[in-house]
């Protein structure tokens, strides 16, 4: 169905993607995997004419593939399924699916047309929607099901996809969601489809897969076929080593340095409502939140950052309360690893070496009477991008613009300014609000930053996790808690959890259970 051959494609000094050459097969899924920065998303955006290549050349179907093009993409049966999803919220799922697929001098909109061909291609695939339901209404997997939908639709201007890439498509997806988009992607490899699947998830890539194709540093290291792999080759692949996994230490909770008694936030945007929190967050100790994103936790994160006030109840830090303001939370040592890196973790046109000390350059550390000490800022961007192993500064060095780091290495500067915190504190932070901190990240990456949280919280921080990945959850968590529509369970240790009771919990189950056993308490 598709051939790459010898795909490059430079930037300024860096070599993205190094003559690669791959190939797609009618009814098979092949896994992309590499580190963050190994080329993946260069090579796709390049597949489907976001990019245009320095060299080499695509066929689908036996034919050139014109380069720099996502219309012809598109035209010849290439469909694409963004790890952020790009619906329009407000419109129908109908709407969505129509969007670019008419002329604009057409004289009438076909709706009827399209909704047959929505139904039926929903019910060939197994891909069950309401097309007049508005996607803010939908569940993470269900919007997740209107994306696929949108590729595999055959109508107006647009094909049907007959190959199709999902990009990180778990990322934001419940375990039971997990399973029904794989039964999904059975259903359409088993009509011919053929799948691209990107993951940094190594189970996941062995479950679905037939073929994983490793990039590492811009080259294809190796295509071997998922049933003779394991995670350890697959991992050792990517890396060029073996990953070690994050060892723990035992140690006891130590005192109390935030607590949360009946914390309300109200008028926070769709979703992110919280009422009635209790949460004691401990020194020592990473008490970690589950959840499907949009039913509190950013609520719960910014409220710790001192960006939102709570409308009922109490925050406290170290039993006093402090105003909410983020100064005021810095100060008193919140580091903060918020869940937008784009959009609130880091200013994209600001030089690394800016970012690198942005929420501390108005301290002593950094500068003096208002002026920029800008050789002890380049110093500490330094050894953030030593630490953390930044990538994407050999052309420009620390002038090199943020906003042209990989996501991946983006995060990496962030989670670096974060935990080493002010050069010129006597400690280090005394809380870590971590808001999904290895999402994009590769495994080795991953095993790095679970240590760093290990090893500040032997150091006396208490850590916050905030995640969607309940494999991440379960690793390093001492205590875990479930949030729902606002509302937050109690923190159980780990060991009284199972994937399969924090699911049902993300979906609702036990507070819905908690209201029924209300309910049965006060009945007659």
């Amino acid at each position: 169905m598709l051939r790459l051959e010898a795909i490059t494609k430079r930037f300024g000094s860096l070599v993205a993607n190094d003559a690669i050459s791959l190939t797609l097969a009618r009814g098979e899924v092949l896994a992309l995997l590499g580190e963050n920065g190994a080329g993946k998303s260069t090579l796709v955006s390049i597949l489907f004419g976001h990019y245009v290549a320095d060299a080499g050349r695509i066929e689908a179907f036996g034919q050139p593939l014109p380069p720099g093009n996502p219309r012809a993409a598109l035209a010849a049966g290439i469909g694409m399924v963004h790890q952020h999803f790009t619906l329009a919220d407000n419109l129908s799922v109908l709407d969505n699916v129509m969007l670019g697929t008419e002329p604009l001098w057409q004289p009438f909109s076909r709706r009827a047309a399209a909704r047959a061909a929505l139904l039926e291609t929903a019910q060939r695939f197994g891909l069950q929607v309401e097309p007049d339901a508005r996607v803010v209404d939908l569940s993470v997997g269900e919007r997740q099901r209107v994306e696929i939908l949108k590729a595999l639709v055959s109508f107006g201007t647009r094909r049907g996809a007959k190959i199709l890439i999902l990009d990180e498509p778990t990322a934001v997806l419940t375990p039971p969601e997990v399973v029904t988009l794989f039964a999904t992607l059975e259903q359409l490899v088993a009509q011919g489809l053929g799948v691209i699947f990107i993951s940094h998830k190594l189970d996941e890539v062995l479950r679905v897969s037939h073929r994983v194709a490793v990039l590492r540093g811009g080259k294809l290291v190796a295509t071997v076929a998922a049933k003779d792999a394991s995670k350890a080759s697959l991992a050792a692949l990517m890396v060029g080593r073996e990953v070690a996994p994050a060892t723990r230490t035992p140690r006891a909770a130590g005192a109390v340095v935030c607590a949360l008694r009946g914390v309300g936030v109200a008028g926070a945007g769709h979703g992110a409502r919280l009422e009635g929190v209790d949460l004691d967050l401990r020194a020592g100790e990473i008490v970690a939140i589950a959840g499907v994103a949009g039913n509190g936790q950013q609520a719960l994160a910014e409220l710790l950052f001192g960006m939102l006030a709570a409308s009922a109840g109490t925050l406290t830090f170290d039993g006093q309360p402090l105003p909410a303001q983020p100064q005021a939370r810095v100060r008193a040592g919140v580091a903060r690893i918020p869940e937008d890196r784009h959009a609130v973790g880091v200013v994209g046109d600001l030089p690394i070496w800016e970012n690198a000390v942005l929420e501390r350059y108005a301290t002593p550390s950094f500068a003096r009477f208002g002026v920029t000490k800008r050789a002890a800022a380049q110093a500490h961007a330094r050894k953030v991008i030593e630490r953390f192993d930044v990538r994407g500064t050999e052309s420009a060095g620390l002038g090199t613009p943020t906003r042209s780091l990989s996501g991946g290495n983006m995060q990496k500067l962030i989670l670096g300014r974060a935990l080493l915190g002010d050069p010129g504190a006597a400690i280090g932070p005394r809380l870590i609000v971590a808001d999904q901190p290895t999402w994009g990240l590769d495994i080795g990456a991953v095993a790095f930053v679970h240590q760093q949280l290990l090893d500040a919280c032997a150091r006396g921080a208490a850590v916050l996790l905030i995640s969607e990945d309940l494999d991440e959850i379960l690793a390093i968590a001492d205590r875990v808690a479930v949030i729902h529509a606002g509302r937050l369970t109690a923190a159980k240790p780990v060991a009284e959890w199972t994937l399969e009771s924090i699911g049902l919990a993300m979906a609702g189950a036990q507070a819905n259970d908690q209201a029924n056993d209300q309910a049965h308490a006060h009945a007659p």
